[in-house]
């Protein structure tokens, strides 16, 4: 299998996709000259009519998107995680809620390709992970993959799917590489993958959190700890089932999220074990997630806020104690 860079990966899956069906179109800003993501050689290929680059306006094309998708066309939207908060109008009010507004009349094929740019010394106004706010609306589909092959086969799923997707993707991997199998196709949503097999307690990790918990659990390994890690890959559909099996096999967990710590992904994933596989447990839970604060400008603080792999560990040793 060929190693490829994460950005390349999400250009091959377009590439491949907007092929495959000419109702497939892309459209954001700058795109054309690939500015904030991986839209490198579209519009070469493409033309103008195929690859749209758009004013500075999100509530303008997102909307655009949204009313092209009813009538047939596939649209794939470019955008930052900082920039959905202008157009939630039409992601909350349009996107998610026109299907059942309509009796299941109408499908929505419309993609939004959220590029999370945390990390970085972006500050507080572009380092938002807000996946958890979108899961919290009935009718959208999160997807957050951790590497190459997932991001390929996750984005050609949620092209090909008929209701809105937002992919989420993490900004801190996308100059990482990983295998990527040849013709790589479709991954269905709702299936995790279990990143390591272990026995003594599970991580749960998400989308750029994953690497972390493989980097812990190595150190963990030279400790005599067995570590399994499951990457649910989507947040909506989730795999809970995986989740609650590996739990019942390990007795513990540790649920490892680059979001915010209060209303978050790594929150609801905790409440459905303690619901749902509260017998399995042998210690409390524990949650590795950003700290409720803004994020800082300055690297030294922002890293401080951050999940890492020595919180990780730390948070294996107490279910461990």
């Amino acid at each position: 299998m060929a190693q490829t860079v994460f950005v390349e990966a999400i250009n091959q899956a377009l590439m491949e996709e907007m092929e495959r069906d000419e109702t497939v179109y892309i459209l954001g800003e700058d795109i054309r000259r690939a500015v904030y993501g991986a839209t490198a050689n579209l519009y070469t290929k493409f033309g103008a009519k195929r690859v749209l680059d758009t004013p500075l306006s999100e509530n303008g094309f997102f909307g655009a998107a949204i009313g092209s998708s009813l009538v047939g066309m596939r649209p794939v939207v470019e955008t930052l995680t900082s920039f959905m908060w202008v157009a939630m109008d039409q992601l909350i009010s349009q996107a998610a809620k026109m299907r059942y507004m309509f009796g299941g009349q109408a499908t929505l094929p419309v993609v939004f390709r959220a590029t999370m740019f945390y990390g970085g010394g972006s500050a507080a106004h572009h380092s938002d992970r807000s996946y958890p706010m979108f899961m919290n609306m009935p009718g959208l589909k999160i997807i957050v993959p951790s590497n190459p092959a997932d991001m390929k086969g996750l984005l050609k799923q949620a092209i090909r799917d008929n209701d809105p997707c937002i992919v989420f993707e993490d900004g801190t991997l996308f100059g990482s590489r990983g295998e990527v199998p040849e013709g790589q196709d479709a991954i269905p949503f709702g299936k995790a993958r279990i990143a390591r097999e272990g026995t003594d307690v599970t991580i749960v990790a998400i989308a750029g959190a994953v690497g972390m918990a493989e980097r812990a659990a190595d150190d963990l390994a030279n400790e005599g700890v067995s570590a399994e890690i499951i990457d649910p890959r989507t947040l909506v559909p989730l795999d809970k089932q995986a989740i609650l099996t590996s739990v019942e096999k390990t007795g513990r967990l540790v649920i490892v999220d680059p979001a915010h710590k209060v209303c978050s992904a790594a929150s609801e994933i905790a409440s459905i074990v303690a619901q749902e596989g509260f017998w399995s447990l042998q210690a409390p839970i524990q949650k590795v997630a950003s700290e409720q604060v803004h994020i800082p400008f300055s690297p030294a603080l922002e890293s401080l806020v951050y999940p890492n792999p020595e919180k990780i560990k730390e948070a294996v040793r107490r279910v461990l104690e």
